[in-house]
């Protein structure tokens, strides 16, 4: 049984208030089944990473890059885009001076 997506969002925005960082809602979708998007801010770095959840073959589900860009504006307008698209989904910024994203689920690793 899956979790409704503002509970799901509840427990990431904890786990990163736990770990030091700071988290927020940047969007808000549906409730019980929005999408999902993190987006990760390290402003003393300055940059920026986003991730979105996938599906593979298997039906296992894994987080993703869309877009492989470290440059924060690229990511909003992504974001946008899929705003525009799917009206229900949700976005939460993460802050963390180490860049972290929290998500337990597996992360495809970053681009070489």
């Amino acid at each position: 049984m899956l979790l409704s997506t503002d509970i799901w969002v509840g427990a990431l925005i904890r786990r990163a208030e736990l770990g030091g960082a700071f988290a927020t809602v940047g969007r808000k979708g549906d409730t019980r089944a929005g999408a999902v998007l993190v987006k990760v801010v390290d402003r003393r770095a300055g940059t920026a990473r986003l991730y979105s959840e996938a599906t593979r073959g298997d039906g296992e589900r894994f987080w993703m890059q869309p877009v492989r860009s470290a440059f924060e504006p690229d990511l909003d307008a992504y974001v946008e885009r899929a705003a525009r698209i799917d009206p229900d989904v949700w976005l939460v910024e993460i802050e963390d001076r180490e860049g972290r994203h929290f998500l337990t689920e597996p992360v495809e690793p970053d681009p070489a």
